[in-house]
């Protein structure tokens, strides 16, 4: 029997993302989040703006196209801005709406710099991690981006089932993000096999809300694959 589509999943269908229902169906569960802010002037942040960057040994200069889910997020919110922030450049496809950021995440100073550039732009209400995958890029992100997001808004780390071998393999036992949530959902702490991280996580806990962890395809049996924090 074939599944109902709904309306974002039918534009990431429309504009080649994947995150509609040929891949991940991340759509499904971003309608039922997102759609209330629809009608808003709501900003919204999303890292990595196209597959095949660096962690997949490509060229952070490499040539690069109109960011399909960019095109998707801007005609799901009529309203509202985009901000994307990628280690290749998309600055040429700016628009009114559409913001570009240029930051290498490899490096947790750029990602300060970023941040403060994206408060400066206007606090986004969701933030969406679809940048490298890396475990220590995706907590660095969350560390510098979290604070900046608004009161009541969503942050969300995709693809936490695959991490870059090569940018992995330069931070030996470094906990894996989707490990470090689930240690929060489970005992109410952030565990973390560097104290530093470990405190700078616990350190935002009085800001949590909420915290999900869902599976790939939303099948249980699978291994994690999205993180929904909500921010107080």
């Amino acid at each position: 029997m074939s599944r109902a589509v709904n309306a974002l999943t039918a534009l990431a269908d429309r504009f080649g993302s994947d995150k509609g229902s040929r891949k991940h169906r991340y759509t499904e569960l971003y309608h039922m989040l997102f759609s209330p802010f629809r009608d808003r002037a709501v900003t919204l942040l999303e890292m990595g703006l196209m597959i095949g960057g660096p962690e997949h040994g490509a060229s952070a200069d490499r040539e690069v196209a109109e960011p399909p889910s960019v095109a998707m997020w801007l005609e799901y919110f009529p309203k509202g801005c985009v901000i994307g922030l990628d280690v290749s450049d998309f600055s040429a496809h700016q628009t009114e709406r559409f913001r570009f950021i240029r930051c290498d995440m490899d490096s947790r100073a750029n990602i300060d710099r970023a941040a403060a550039e994206i408060a400066a732009l206007g606090a986004p209400d969701i933030v969406i991690d679809d940048a490298s995958h890396a475990s220590a890029h995706q907590q660095d992100a969350f560390l510098a981006l979290f604070p900046v997001l608004k009161s009541g808004g969503l942050y969300v780390i995709e693809d936490l089932r695959w991490q870059p071998p090569a940018y992995e393999a330069r931070r030996k036992g470094f906990t894996k993000t989707a490990a470090l949530f689930q240690s929060f959902l489970t005992t109410g702490e952030f565990a973390h096999a560097d104290p530093a991280y470990a405190t700078a996580m616990n350190a935002l806990r009085p800001s949590i809300s909420g915290c999900f962890v869902f599976q790939a395809r939303w099948q249980k049996a699978r291994r994690d694959q999205v993180a929904v924090i909500h921010k107080l």
